[in-house]
């Protein structure tokens, strides 16, 4: 069954909240806790942001360069790929958070005062199969609902953490 689609409203209040609702799941936790994974193989919350991160990196630039570019085509990034080429793994988990923070912050900036019509945007995105056309609209619902279960997976570890 296909999910049921996002508003403009709904993408944003997503967008706004991952980052706050993280600070309040992680707080008080030691640093080492944060870098604890509940179970050998699994993700600690520090590897999840730097996911999250690399996520909000590439998509997020899609984004901005729908809105300042006129139907740009784009070269498809995996941000597993991305964050190769990053730090993030390797940050402390409080300094990216607050970067992450501030990313949210900024992408918001350009996304609350967009007409309707922008976010219909497009670009056309190759490099990953057949080329494919994308809008802001499509980036920012993606971003909004690949964070929601991330979020819940930092609230299990947390859990598991604090047990």
């Amino acid at each position: 069954m296909p999910d049921k689609p996002l508003t403009i409203e709904q993408i944003l209040t997503r967008l706004a909240e991952t980052p706050p609702r993280l600070a309040e799941l992680t707080a008080g936790l030691a640093p080492a806790q944060l870098r604890a994974t509940p179970n050998p193989g699994e993700w600690s919350s520090n590897d999840v942001l730097a996911h999250l991160r690399s996520c909000a990196d590439v998509w997020g630039d899609c984004i901005a360069t729908i809105i300042a570019e006129d139907t740009p085509t784009l070269r498809a990034v995996n941000p597993t790929t991305w964050i190769k080429k990053t730090d993030y793994p390797d940050l402390d988990f409080g300094p990216s958070l607050r970067a992450f923070a501030e990313q949210r912050a900024d992408l918001l900036a350009i996304l609350e005062p967009l007409p309707p019509e922008g976010w219909s945007r497009a670009a056309t995105v190759t490099g990953a199969g057949t080329a494919l056309e994308r809008t802001v609209q499509s980036y920012a619902r993606r971003l909004a609902r690949h964070e929601r279960p991330h979020v819940r997976q930092v609230e299990r570890i947390v859990l598991t953490m604090r047990s």
